[in-house]
């Protein structure tokens, strides 16, 4: 719990990262940027297409309409704390010399997005309309 809470303090003061072990290759602090910024695109998109299935999708019954939306926007809410949360980690990780963490956060979201992307096929093969 302990090193949650400091994760948690990184996010908000990251230039106490410094106080964590050396400095690393400026190139691995620079990926580890980029991908932050990756997911952040991805949690844009997900939450784009969240209020996409909610505003243009009228014809879909509320519940499978807000329930799709829901599921979208949630994933997109996660991938984003979670971007910031891995960009932490990996440069505490960088600067003190450890291995790089794993994470089940891709495999989760993987999941969820192909759980979206299965009902919403099922939406366009049988139809919008609420019966």
């Amino acid at each position: 719990m302990n090193e949650f809470v400091q994760s948690l303090r990184l996010w908000f003061a990251p230039q106490r990262i410094r106080d964590e072990g050396d400095t690393p290759d400026y190139r691995f602090s620079l990926a580890n940027e980029r991908t932050f910024l990756a997911w952040i695109r991805t949690a844009l998109a997900l939450i784009g297409g969240g209020f996409a299935v909610d505003q243009f999708l009228p014809g879909l019954s509320w519940g499978v309409r807000a329930g799709l939306a829901l599921a979208l926007l949630a994933a997109g809410v996660l991938c984003a704390l979670r971007a910031v949360n891995h960009w932490v980690r990996c440069e505490r990780a960088m600067r003190r010399g450890e291995d790089l963490p794993v994470s089940r956060f891709p495999t989760l979201l993987s999941l969820a997005v192909a759980v979206v992307a299965v009902a919403m096929v099922v939406v366009v093969l049988f139809g919008w309309e609420s019966r």
